[in-house]
């Protein structure tokens, strides 16, 4: 009965463990900044930044802004047409209160600065073209 019991629990911390090697690979991959799949998957709210362009000449010339090495915060001021002016910062959004394209777009991106954004391609929906950017991942 000894062993049996002692077995079970090397089963538990062993799953235990098994989680915890999980967690912290997780934790290192967005500490690089180059996570994994595996990290990018298991977010369930990000950190977003966006601009959006009614007209698509207008979105391009802002890609192109950011592209050249201009900070997204900077551009995002000058070009976007929404209420995020502050930078084209959204806050933290859920998974399911974004519309579809914006949504696969935001949880596809790996986490940047403003200054070295890591953006979308243009995104479009019925609002216009954003481009996108994320802070954070959680």
């Amino acid at each position: 009965m000894g062993k049996k019991g002692a077995g079970g629990d090397n089963k538990k911390a062993s799953e235990r463990k098994g989680k915890g090697a999980e967690d912290a690979g997780e934790s290192t991959a967005k500490c690089d900044g180059k996570g994994g799949k595996g990290a990018l998957k298991a977010a369930t709210a990000v950190n977003v930044r966006h601009i959006l362009c009614e007209k698509h000449s207008k979105a391009t010339e802002a890609l192109q802004k950011i592209q050249e090495g201009q900070a997204f915060n900077k551009v995002a001021q000058e070009y976007s047409e929404d209420k995020a002016k502050a930078g084209g910062s959204l806050g933290w959004m859920v998974r399911g209160s974004m519309v579809g394209p914006f949504q696969e777009a935001a949880f596809a991106l790996t986490p940047s600065t403003v200054d070295k954004p890591i953006v979308s391609p243009l995104v479009k929906t019925n609002f216009g073209y954003h481009i996108i950017m994320v802070e954070g991942r959680g």
